[in-house]
C-alpha cells in the first residue's frame, strides 16, 4: 500500500474524546493559544466536515503530550506523515495534467493554504509541534480526499509507465485524466487475462487414454 494512503500513526488520544475538566491550559512552549483562534480553527474544521469542536485545553494537552514523548527536535512521526500528505495534495492542485473531481478540488485548496500560510493556529516555528494542527487539518479533510488522492497516485504511476514506454519525460507528452482512465482499464483487462492463462491453459484437455486389442 503507498505509504500515503496508508494509516499514519495516530495523534494523541485525547484529540478523539470529549474533554473533561476545566480548560486551564492555554499555553504550548509559551505560546498562548487564543480562545479567538481555537473558535477559527474550529469554523475551519468545521468546513472541511468535522462535527465536534475542539477545546482548546484539548489542543495544548495534545501538544504538551507530543512534546513530552518526542526525542528528537524534530516533528512526531504521527506530524510528519501528515505532511507527507499535504505534500502530495499539493501536489496534486498544481498538477495541470490531473482534473481534480469537482467535490474534492476545493478541499484540496484549503488545506493546502492552511498548511502554507501564516495566520496559523499553532505557528509553525514552535519546535515539534508547529505543524500539529496542520495535521489536525489534514484528519478532517481527508475522509473527503483519501479515494481522489489514491487515484493521483495510481495517475502518476501510469503517467511513468507511458513515459518510460515512450522514452521521455512525464512532461513531455500529453497525459489527461481521459487517458489514465482509459490506461487502467487496459491494465485490467491485462490483468484479468493473465490471471485467466494462469488458471486454465492453451493447450487441449489431454486426450483419453485408447487401447490396441
Amino acid at each position: 500500500m503507498n505509504a500515503i494512503i496508508a494509516i499514519p500513526n495516530p495523534l494523541p488520544a485525547i484529540l478523539d474524546r470529549p474533554f473533561i475538566g476545566m480548560g486551564r491550559r492555554h499555553r504550548i512552549n509559551g505560546f498562548d493559544l487564543t480562545m479567538e483562534s481555537v473558535e477559527r480553527f474550529n469554523q475551519l474544521l468545521a468546513r472541511l466536515g468535522r462535527q465536534d469542536a475542539y477545546n482548546r485545553d484539548q489542543l495544548v494537552s495534545a501538544a504538551r503530550e507530543l512534546c513530552d514523548r518526542s526525542i528528537l527536535e524534530s516533528a512526531p512521526a504521527c506530524i510528519r506523515e501528515r505532511l507527507g500528505r499535504i505534500a502530495t495534495v499539493a501536489q496534486m492542485v498544481a498538477d495541470r495534467s490531473w482534473a481534480p473531481a469537482n467535490d474534492t478540488v476545493n478541499t484540496a485548496r484549503t488545506i493546502v493554504e492552511y498548511a502554507r500560510g501564516h495566520d496559523d493556529l499553532i505557528p509553525d516555528w514552535l519546535p515539534k509541534v508547529g505543524r500539529l494542527d496542520d495535521a489536525i487539518v489534514v484528519d478532517a479533510a481527508w475522509p473527503q480526499l483519501a479515494a481522489e488522492v489514491d487515484d493521483y497516485l495510481d495517475f502518476c504511476r501510469l503517467r511513468a509507465l507511458e513515459a518510460r514506454q515512450r522514452g521521455c519525460a512525464v512532461n513531455g507528452f500529453a497525459f489527461t485524466r481521459d487517458d489514465w482512465e482509459q490506461a487502467r482499464y487496459e491494465e485490467a483487462v491485462l490483468t484479468e487475462h493473465q490471471r485467466k492463462v494462469r488458471d486454465s491453459s492453451y493447450l487441449p484437455a489431454t486426450a483419453p487414454l485408447f487401447y490396441v486389442h
